[in-house]
């Protein structure tokens, strides 16, 4: 009783407790300096440094939990919020989408058998179908009954016309082997698990990604504020190297050219008046090229920084 005393006035923060998002999110907390102490098997942990509480939830529950105004913060995947509300208009009645958060990419795509299966969704009309997102694949082939029939969704009264879709909380991409369906709709990131199963994509119903969620009428404000602006800190850190170099006066300009920085490059004047110090913020994946023209046009001492956090 005494924790949960503790959780007046302050943000409650949801995060996945378990999962593909779950580590992910771990190191966004500690980039983001949200210090905390999980005690084993508590799904609550007040933070030490700010006037916050953690709490671990399934990532399925999280969008629930922060539209209802159960938690003022949260993380999951944006299929898990077009799942959890249908309707637009409640969703963004109920959560603000604060900023998407660059990991956990993937895309729900109904897949079918490599072998047997059609490679044109149009042709899954009328089949069955098995999933873990009822609800976004019911609306997917409505779309695509209704875009057959030539009659609104509402109104088909067809039986062929009628996709069969049935839940299933785990191991979706069985369901086609073991005879229980035509085609599934689950979530593909590498398509390591799709290929093993002998299946392919033939549609994408929508393209996620982590994101980080608020619930429309939090009264902490100035926290989410805070936490916003440190996570996007973290991910610019995880961009971003830093460059410092050395150039001869002369070939300055083409230098800039190469580190144009994020604003502009900082040059420093060195005691050789005939040279100059550059250091310039560079996107990680191309510092590699940019040391090699550097290194071209005479620079000398290039030596990159990692950054581990940053405001840009």
């Amino acid at each position: 009783m005494e924790l949960f005393s503790d959780l007046n006035d302050r943000l409650l923060f949801a995060v996945p407790k378990k999962g593909r998002l779950h580590e992910k999110c771990l190191e966004f907390l500690a980039g983001a300096d949200i210090q905390f102490h999980r005690k084993p098997r508590h799904d609550i942990a007040l933070v030490k440094n700010h006037p916050m509480a953690l709490v671990f939830l399934p990532a399925a529950d999280i969008a629930k939990f922060v539209g209802l105004g159960k938690v003022d913060l949260g993380i999951t995947g944006e299929d898990i919020i077009a799942e959890t509300f249908l309707d637009q208009a409640e969703r963004q009645s109920r959560i603000r989408q604060v900023m998407p958060l660059n990991f956990g990419r993937c895309r729900l795509a109904v897949q079918t058998p490599v072998k047997t299966g059609p490679t044109n969704v149009a042709d899954l009309v009328g089949k069955r179908i098995v999933t873990s997102f009822e609800g976004l694949t019911k609306q997917y082939f409505k779309a695509l009954e209704a875009n057959q029939s030539n009659q609104p969704a509402a109104e088909i009264t067809d039986a062929a016309m009628q996709t069969s879709v049935e839940f299933v909380g785990g191991s979706v991409e069985a369901a086609c082997a073991l005879g229980l369906a035509d085609a599934i709709v689950d979530l593909v990131e590498s398509g390591d698990t799709m290929r093993a199963a002998g299946l392919q994509a033939i549609g994408t119903v929508l393209e996620s990604q982590a994101v980080l969620i608020a619930n429309s009428r939090t009264k902490f404000s100035d926290l989410v504020a805070m936490i916003q602006a440190r996570i996007e800190g973290v991910i610019a850190s995880r961009k971003y190297v830093y460059v410092n170099y050395n150039i001869r006066r002369a070939d300055l300009e083409q230098a800039r050219d190469v580190t144009p920085g994020h604003r502009a490059p900082t040059i420093t004047a060195l005691l050789d008046p005939d040279w100059v110090a550059v250091s310039a913020m560079v996107l990680s994946a191309e510092v590699a090229n940019v040391m090699d023209r550097l290194k071209t046009l005479g620079a000398t001492d290039i030596l990159v920084f990692t950054i581990s956090n940053c405001r840009v």
